[in-house]
């Protein structure tokens, strides 16, 4: 029984010991694990991160670039034997935001590269460099970061910033890392995808000191990294920079666009701010400065800010009751100031006269008109009736919805519906004389000035419009307007006519006629925006020429006063500028650079 039990306990020892010599020789000779791990302490990834793709106006002219920038990055494993001090003094930096940052670094990973020190010009690496190899654990990673070559089209451009944890959580695609960089606002963030590119790794080996002594198995497992694409803008420079000159030191909107196309040539948003400042090393205080600042300088106005549009949608009105038949081209109204003021002219006047001199009074009448059909009986009941009527109009206008600009933030205005006024006063308890505020395009409408200059395309082109978008190429593919892009606005291409011939009278003989140029046929219509919180807004839209137009466009100049003078002056010079090339009132330009459109 004790020998029996003697054998067992002898193969027992010889099983466990076979086991062992078994396990050693697959992990000494079959396995390359503990070799691979080995391998792995001397082997460094290295990002590549790609080019961001370059965003150029319509003439192939730089609008953003970019420029290479240096990270520190540490490993905080692989840090030993620091000397702090001496680190400190080597980098610049003080013992307290080496503590901040190392201790950053432990909290994302004690395993994984992070960074420590961001932002390195190209001059401080070439000051550093030397130092990097004497520290183990730490290693710079080069990547790019944007320029703006002219300092402009900031709100439009957008700005690029580190992905917040936020957007990273969200981050489905699961592309981005911590400290990734990632378009924030503008087309920096429309176009992400295009622009960024796709990451590389590059796999380095470094000796026991950290210096590189070249590619891991001569790069068998390094993946290239692919650069961004380019983007080629609709955006003219020279007009560009030409309205936001006349708009300093105002507040309000400059959008120009080519009308059978859709094509934004120039997005001003006055005020607004430099976007160098958002590049740079010192991004936070900067971006805090102008989130501050009471003038709001990062709102993109022309695209977000809604306004009531004046005197401009009398346009609008006509239009509609043209196609209702309930105005025609001889209907002739009197200038009765006692219904709603207005200014001295002719009276009385056609519809063609009433949009050359702003008449108020007969635009009473032109919406009371479109209202008040006698579809039913009961005068509620028919306005009710008539403004839903309206409202279909106003939507195929493109208004009260965002157009689509290829932007983030685009609002899209407000336009008041049966259910707003049902809201508001009660149902069937509001009729045409309560919401006559509408007839001159006050009260509860509001329009962008995107909306308008559209609208100004629609007159351009005689019932139509194409989406307004501000990229026409992305790399080699050009982006041509679609079939489904272009919007017609079931109005007789006739009443268009009409009204296109009212505002070049309003430019020759009535109004706009600042924004007259000689020798061009301009077509424009200005407005006088009530603000009951100051002085009142400048308003105008123009497109040139009248026939084959070249150029639509919208201004919008707040707290200004009358549209005859600070929004007609303009775009009267906009449309020269873009047009001849250059001004040739000198006067006009000094008037509107001086911005004393009160006296």
């Amino acid at each position: 029984m004790k020998l029996h039990r003697s054998h067992i306990i002898h193969a027992a020892f010889i099983l466990v010991g076979l086991i062992f010599l078994t396990r050693l020789f697959f992990i000494q000779v079959l396995s390359d694990e503990y070799r691979l791990a080995a391998e792995k302490n001397i082997i460094q990834p290295v990002v590549e991160y790609p080019y961001r793709g370059a965003i150029y106006d319509r003439h192939g002219d730089f609008l953003a670039y970019n420029v290479p920038i240096y990270d520190l990055m540490v490993i905080p494993k692989e840090v030993k034997h620091l000397d702090t001090l001496a680190f400190c003094q080597d980098f610049g930096i003080s013992p307290q935001t080496f503590d901040e940052a190392f201790k950053k670094a432990k909290a994302y990973s004690y395993v994984k590269p992070s960074f420590f020190i961001k932002n390195l010009s190209q001059e401080t690496w070439a000051e550093i460099q030397d130092h990097v190899a004497e520290y183990p654990g730490f290693f710079v990673q080069a990547r790019t970061v944007r320029q703006y070559p002219t300092p402009m089209l900031a709100n439009t451009l957008g700005y690029v910033g580190e992905i917040s944890p936020q957007q990273l959580a969200k981050d489905t695609s699961h592309y981005y890392k911590q400290g990734d960089m990632i378009g924030i606002s503008g087309l920096e963030k429309s176009y992400e995808k295009a622009l960024r590119g796709e990451r590389g790794i590059r796999y380095q080996v470094s000796n026991a000191q950290g210096i590189a002594q070249g590619s891991f198995k001569e790069g068998a497992f390094d993946r290239v990294s692919v650069p961004g694409e380019d983007l080629k803008t609709t955006i003219d420079t020279a007009l560009q920079m030409y309205g936001e000159q006349l708009m300093e030191n105002k507040l309000g909107s400059i959008v120009a666009l080519v009308p059978q196309t859709g094509e934004i040539l120039a997005l001003v948003s006055s005020p607004s701010y430099n976007p160098n400042l958002l590049t740079e090393k010192d991004f936070s205080n900067h971006f805090v400065a102008l989130e501050k600042d009471t003038l709001a300088p990062l709102f993109h106005r022309p695209i977000m800010a809604m306004y009531p549009p004046g005197s401009i949608f009398k346009l609008h009105q006509a239009l509609i009751a043209l196609q209702e038949k309930v105005v025609y081209k001889n209907t002739s109204y009197t200038c009765n100031k006692k219904l709603l003021k207005c200014h001295p002219h002719p009276s009385p006047l056609s519809l063609h006269q009433a949009i050359q001199h702003s008449c108020n009074p007969y635009f009473h009448h032109v919406f009371r008109n479109i209202v008040n059909q006698k579809v039913s009986n009961n005068s509620y009941k028919d306005t009710r009736l008539g403004l839903e009527k309206w409202c279909g109009y106003l939507k195929r206008f493109g208004l009260g919805t965002a157009l689509g600009i290829d932007l983030p933030g685009e609002k899209g205005g407000c336009v008041p519906d049966a259910k707003f006024y049902d809201k508001r006063y009660g149902k069937g308890c509001w009729k045409a004389s309560t919401i006559r505020s509408l007839d001159i395009g006050q009260g509860e409408l509001l329009i962008t000035p995107l909306q308008m200059a559209n609208f100004a395309a629609i007159v351009a082109n005689r019932g139509y419009y194409y989406t307004p978008h501000l990229v026409k190429q992305i790399g080699a593919r050009s982006i041509l307007p679609e079939e489904e892009d272009k919007h017609e606005v079931a109005i007789d291409r006739a009443h268009f006519e009409l009204i296109a011939n009212a505002m070049q009278g309003a430019v020759e003989g009535g109004t706009a006629w600042r924004a007259h140029i000689k020798g061009i046929a301009i077509c424009a219509k200005t407005g006088t925006a009530e603000n009951p919180h100051g002085a009142d807004h400048s308003v105008g839209i123009a497109f040139a020429p009248s026939e084959n137009p070249k150029i639509a466009l919208a201004v919008y100049v707040e707290n200004a006063g009358w549209g005859s003078r600070a929004a007609a002056s303009i775009a009267g010079l906009l449309i020269e500028k873009y047009l001849q090339g250059t001004v040739s009132r000198a006067w006009l330009q000094n008037y509107v650079l001086k911005g004393d459109f009160f006296h």
